[in-house]
């Protein structure tokens, strides 16, 4: 077998030729042949930038064509590719390059004046726009393709993806081709991908989801990509009558399910809706399938192991579960501390192994040892159970776990009944520093439009269906709630924000 991503796209495209690869609305379409061409004179702009094997290739550029292709070129010359979320900062910028030291930073050409400083013997600097302009397009007009690759051994580094630090310092998630291409092979069976599919691809490319699944899944399989640089509902509509496939957040659905235009007629040509990155309500779940008759696929995976679990594609997809492991993927639910493996149906820390496990964390082998069990399993930091029937629940991630008055608290629990009383849009539980408690489990809480909600009927809502512990001692009301691009709500922010809540005299409403 291959053992890169570029391999295995270099040989889809010599059997799909002129095949539409990126499709985008008012403009031409780019072919799989035109593609790899495209790729190969990026190549030899790469070599002749000193990009040797194991370099890494720092990019920080707006979502198009050509930055998928980088991508490709990178690996064919046996380097590392390290896409940068294009809302980071000058300070995290320059953490970044300070810890994974590329040989090449690619940023907007509208940037690049205020970073043309950072070049250096050792550090080169280019542009890449979206409009195949920029100073690294402008080099590849001029280059020679190169046709050779690199062979690059499967354990090798093919990604670096640097998590959010919201805990404390950002951890380089090295990723190697053997995790790439085998998530890769495995979601394309588990999701019965082909060459006939045609993918809504809506989602930013500097993350798992966008990258390593959606891209990764087309490149190989010889899909086209219907490439949009954001997300608008009617245009996600419109594109549904030539389309097959939609990834997306959930962020995604919520918002299609704003519109009356999203019925089966809208959606009649589509085979698969496929949500992750963060929980879908399972309102959501019900309203979509009713609307449409679709039943979305909801799946689980981080940027440390790629993708971990699906829902079926035939079988029951079940609204709140995360479905099964992927092929070549073992799971397992274990006790947090001693991570010996709980009986099904206990809450318990979700550890996983197998080729999507990513090599470590760059430059940080103690952090790495922690995270591993001796027995090579990776403590994901997520909680969850599995069911009479096999499917994976998320409970939420280990930080989030409240211990009040020395009582273990899952949040998911109590938001998915705080999100049936009437009146509220969605919820966030947390635990904020109480004197006597330790931590008191709190409640954030976003009314519907146009709702008439009280904090005390929530309160009142939960009195007789959870134990006294797990309910909240206090519930705030809020507009909305703090996310992150790929849709996750962003907890380690909303206790920094309601940190001092309870130095304050307690509510009369409380548990």
């Amino acid at each position: 077998m291959s053992t890169t991503i570029f391999d295995l796209f270099a040989h889809r495209c010599q059997e799909t030729g002129g095949k539409p690869l990126f499709e985008r609305p008012g403009l031409p379409p780019i072919d799989f042949e035109a593609a790899l061409l495209a790729t190969r004179r990026l190549a030899r702009v790469l070599v002749d930038l000193g990009v040797t094997p194991g370099d890494r290739v720092a990019v920080q550029v707006e979502k198009s064509p050509e930055a998928v292709l980088l991508y490709l070129a990178c690996l064919q010359v046996g380097g590392v590719f390290l896409p940068l979320n294009t809302a980071y900062t000058g300070a995290e910028i320059d953490y970044f390059l300070g810890d994974a030291e590329p040989r090449l930073f690619v940023c907007r050409p509208e940037t690049i004046a205020g970073h043309v400083s950072r070049a250096s013997g050792t550090l080169a600097v280019e542009s890449l726009g979206t409009a195949r302009d920029g100073s690294l397009m402008d080099r590849a007009a001029a280059a020679a393709p190169l046709c050779e690759a690199v062979l690059r051994e499967a354990d090798d580094a093919a990604a670096i993806l640097y998590t959010s630090g919201t805990t404390g310092r950002s951890k380089g998630a090295v990723l190697t081709h053997r995790n790439l291409v085998s998530n890769c092979l495995s979601l394309i069976e588990a999701w019965r991908f082909t060459a006939d599919d045609r993918l809504i691809h809506a989602l930013p490319i500097f993350h798992t989801h966008g990258l390593f699944v959606a891209c990764n899944m087309a490149l190989v399989a010889g899909a086209t990509m219907i490439f949009l640089t954001r997300f608008d509902t009617d245009e996600i509509i419109n594109e549904m009558g030539d389309a097959t496939v939609l990834m997306g957040v959930p962020t995604f659905y919520t918002r299609l399910l704003q519109s009356p235009r999203l019925d089966a007629q809208s959606t009649a040509a589509m085979r698969l809706f496929v949500a992750g990155s963060a929980p879908l309500l399972a309102e959501h779940h019900t309203e979509f399938a009713a609307r449409t008759g679709h039943a979305i696929l909801e799946r689980y995976g981080m940027t440390e192991t790629c993708m971990i679990a699906s829902n079926p594609y035939d079988g029951e997809r079940r609204p709140g579960a995360v479905g099964m492991p992927l092929p070549g993927v073992d799971l397992r639910i274990a006790d947090r501390d001693t991570g010996a493996p709980l009986p099904q149906g206990e809450i318990g820390a979700i550890e996983v192994r197998g080729p999507n496990v990513f090599a470590g964390y760059w430059r940080m082998p103690e952090k790495t040892r922690s995270e591993f069990r001796t027995d090579g399993y990776f403590i994901t930091g997520d909680l969850g159970r599995i069911d009479a029937d096999g499917y994976l629940h998320i409970v939420g991630r280990d930080k989030d776990l409240v211990i009040s008055g020395g009582y273990n608290v899952y949040p998911k629990e109590i938001e998915a009944l705080i999100d049936e009383v009437p009146g509220v849009l969605e919820s966030a539980v947390i635990g904020l520093p109480h004197p006597d408690l330790g931590e008191a489990v709190t409640a954030i809480v976003v009314p519907r439009p146009g709702a008439r909600l009280e904090a005390a009927q929530v309160i009142a809502a939960l009195a007789g269906k959870l134990a006294r512990y797990k309910q909240p001692r206090r519930v705030v009301l809020a507009p909305d709630l703090p996310r992150n691009v790929m849709g996750k709500v962003q907890k380690a922010q909303l206790r920094t924000t309601h940190s001092n809540l309870y130095a304050q005299t307690e509510p009369l409403a409380q548990a």
